[in-house]
């Protein structure tokens, strides 16, 4: 295939992708975006197959295939609530790939006895480092959020300092791979470092800052993707990996913000970890929670002009969307105005409550972001907290000691009455307590998220 056909598939591929991204922007052009996408990452495919001299495509048929089988299997049976571990294995994948690519790379030059380019020694020192990085780091934010290990942050004596050195270590092994690329040794012994590096920087950081962590690995998986497209010199290889990266890191200072720190609080401030504010719950809450029921909410419900439902990983844990559509469509009927209070960090990645509730049909316009939703709470007759805890925590605004201090919140302890949901007292993510539930115009209601509205619908029909 000419190599101008080449260069003109990869320019429609890239336009494609660039479409893609623009409509994932919007949840009603978020469907258009992706098949825009996936065509675009077709005629890439294509082209490439095409234009490289292909040993076997059996081979690659049956990668497909297997490849494919594997990602249908995961997709059908993984809910949404283990979406984010989907998310962080799949970036960690991409991450391996770069590494396994380069590393053939470097072989397959060493072994043809050809001159090393100076750009691709540079570009795949990166891969070996970034892509074992995103790999390690990938897997134990995984298992935080699979709960295999412990979703608080690990810290112990020295680990910024050995950090750094495996991270200088790195480097020099980065620079020596360049300097002395005719020893694979050199490349495998930079990925072993950087796998550590991985492990290091990700076992510190806690669950509560997991959402910008899977943001900043995508990049990474991106960033890694890029630097493999220079080793190949592969034009969409590199157009790809560069609108990844830079989308990703896009989407890490929108949750830092979100989360009013900085990246590099995130990364080295060890939220999670326990602190002295933890050690206070028993005396927030004692003899001041106060419990309600089914029924008790529906009269609140009844006589309620305005009503905001906030959504917390509660929700995506007991699978109520389509309840909560249900609840809504009821007041609605009676006159009702319901939105939907969404914090940028609730649940466990970016956008995680408008999947959710997209997959419920509630309709956008109802979806009210942070900042728009904060006014309006002083006039609003009943929250209804379903499963979010941290995002709702007062201490953000009154403990300048708390792990969670200065993080914009949602201000629903101002509405006139608050109904939490949840099934216990335990803290959230950031691992501290909630004087929301003790508080003087808040009710408590004890159970499954789905259970408990299924309850108020019923409690709602029956006052007809």
């Amino acid at each position: 295939m000419p190599p101008v056909a080449i260069n003109f598939a990869y320019l429609v591929a890239s336009a494609l992708f660039i479409f893609g991204l623009k409509g994932l922007s919007h949840p009603r052009k978020a469907v258009r975006g992706n098949l825009l996408g996936a065509i675009g990452m077709l005629i890439a495919i294509v082209a490439t197959m095409l234009d490289r001299m292909i040993v076997s495509y059996e081979v690659i048929l049956a990668g497909l295939v297997v490849g494919s089988a594997i990602g249908w299997l995961l997709a059908a049976r993984i809910q949404m609530t283990g979406m984010p571990q989907m998310v962080a294995l799949l970036n960690g994948f991409g991450g391996a790939a770069s590494v396994l690519v380069a590393g053939a790379a470097l072989i397959e030059v060493q072994a043809a006895g050809l001159a090393f380019d100076l750009q691709m020694t540079v570009a795949t020192a990166l891969s070996g480092l970034i892509g074992a990085v995103t790999f390690w780091g990938s897997l134990i934010a995984f298992a935080k959020l699979q709960e295999i290990m412990s979703g608080n942050a690990i810290v112990f004596p020295g680990q910024h300092l050995l950090s750094a050195a495996v991270a200088l270590a790195s480097v020099a092994l980065c620079v020596m791979v360049v300097l002395q690329p005719e020893s694979d040794a050199t490349y495998w012994a930079l990925v072993v470092a950087s796998s550590v590096l991985g492990v290091l920087a990700t076992i510190g950081i806690g669950g509560a800052d997991m959402p910008v962590v899977i943001s900043l690995l995508n990049s990474y998986s991106g960033l890694a993707a890029a630097a493999t497209g220079f080793v190949l010199s592969n034009n969409m290889l590199i157009i790809a990996g560069s609108l990844v990266g830079a989308s990703g890191i896009i989407l890490t200072q929108i949750m830092c913000k979100a989360m009013n720190r900085s990246l590099t609080n995130v990364l080295f401030g060890g939220l999670g970890a326990a602190s002295a504010t933890q050690e206070k719950g028993e005396d927030i809450y004692a003899g001041k929670v106060k419990s309600t029921s089914a029924e008790e909410i529906a009269m609140l419900l009844e006589n309620a002009r305005r009503v905001v439902i906030v959504p917390g990983y509660g929700l995506a844990v007991s699978q109520a969307q389509h309840t909560v559509r249900t609840l809504a469509g009821l007041l609605e009927a009676r006159g009702t105005e319901v939105v939907y209070g969404i914090h940028p960090v609730a649940g466990r990645m970016p956008g995680h409550m408008n999947v959710l509730l997209a997959e419920a049909d509630v309709p956008y316009e109802a979806l009210k972001e942070m900042d728009e939703v904060n006014p309006t709470f002083a006039q609003t007759d009943v929250a209804i907290v379903i499963g979010a805890n941290d995002v709702v925590n007062p201490l953000a605004r009154t403990d300048p000691n708390s792990p969670i201090a200065g993080m914009p919140i949602l201000d629903v302890d101002k509405a006139h009455t608050v109904v939490v949901v949840k099934r216990s007292l335990s803290p959230g993510f950031a691992g501290i307590p909630n004087p929301l539930f003790a508080a003087d115009n808040t009710l408590m209601y004890f159970a499954d998220g789905k259970k408990a509205v299924n309850d108020i619908i019923a409690a709602v029909k029956e006052l007809d």
